[in-house]
């Protein structure tokens, strides 16, 4: 009975240890997160307005003839940036944004195109490493707090690929977009080419306004849309830092729960086997007692 009061014991000592790590690493997530929110919030207006200048330069042109906006007939790769964490402990966080990827890739397969992943984030680069997947590129280092040069460097080897005659002829996203403190879902979106529908339907902000361009739409155009992937790029980094933080916090506090319901559970096995203890010790005093009570009256 002993030794089990000692295994117990341990456990509890352990488990305990582990509630304290995932208290901590909760109360880190969760002040993580009030700084994610506000560098998207932050970053909001740019690409807002990035997007409409655009907007206003395609809506501007009667002939759009640029290679980040002309798909390309017989599509035959497409680059998937796949945006995952550096560090663990965030529940099904990565493997949510894997799975996403890899159902993208049977997708492209139907149709024929093969998916080259782009990955950032140590957990992705691991999991296509381990499976022996070749990348086309890979980041990592910053994927809890992003910097717009990190987006950057991305989109850069993301355009130049694209614009490569042996490169890639589509461009997706995967990452997971922050909803809420409690919601977060696994986004796929298609970066490049630009999607240019004609529709006679006002914006909500007004009508577009009418510009001259010089020298031509082409060289605005030259400057205006690389800037615009990498704000799509910095977003979905932001977007997934905040998410990354949240599933962090809920994963760690659920833990935590875990973690005082076993101590209480192996409280309660202890007290238990301590009862028992000492009943069975009580048990051994009256019957030893008893014993020589007998004893001593048969002597008489």
């Amino acid at each position: 009975m002993g030794a089990q009061l000692r295994l117990l014991r341990r456990r509890i000592r352990s488990v305990k240890s582990t509630a304290k790590i995932t208290r901590a690493q909760e109360l880190i997530a969760s002040s993580r997160i009030v700084k994610a929110q506000q560098r998207m919030q932050a970053a909001e207006p740019y690409e807002k307005e990035i997007t409409h200048a655009v907007s206003a330069v395609l809506s501007n042109t009667s002939n759009v003839d640029h290679p980040l906006t002309v798909a390309k007939e017989n599509p035959a790769t497409a680059g998937v940036l796949i945006v995952t964490s550096d560090r663990g402990f965030a529940g099904g966080f990565n493997a949510n944004v894997l799975r996403e990827a890899e159902a993208l890739k049977n997708h492209l397969a139907e149709r024929g195109i093969e998916a080259k992943p782009f990955v950032a984030g140590r957990k992705g680069i691991t999991w296509h490493s381990f499976r022996g997947r070749e990348m086309v590129a890979e980041w990592s280092g910053f994927s809890d707090n992003p910097s717009y040069g990190d987006a950057k460097r991305i989109a850069e080897a993301l355009i130049e690929s694209f614009k490569d005659e042996a490169g890639i002829d589509e461009i997706h996203i995967v990452y997971t977009r922050f909803v809420s403190m409690l919601t977060q879902s696994v986004q796929v979106t298609r970066v490049l080419p630009l999607e240019v529908e004609e529709t006679e339907i006002e914006p909500t902000e007004g009508p577009m306004p009418y510009y001259e361009f010089e020298p031509t739409a082409g060289d605005v155009l030259d400057a205006l849309l690389p800037r615009y992937i990498e704000s799509r790029i910095f977003n979905a980094l932001l977007q997934s830092a905040a998410s990354e933080h949240a599933s962090r916090r809920r994963a760690m506090k659920s833990a935590t729960d875990n973690a005082n319901e076993l101590i209480r559970t192996f409280t309660q096995q202890m007290n238990q086997a301590r009862q028992a203890e000492i009943t069975q010790e009580i048990s051994e005093i009256v019957g030893g007692a008893n014993a020589l009570a007998d004893a001593a009256a048969g002597k008489e």
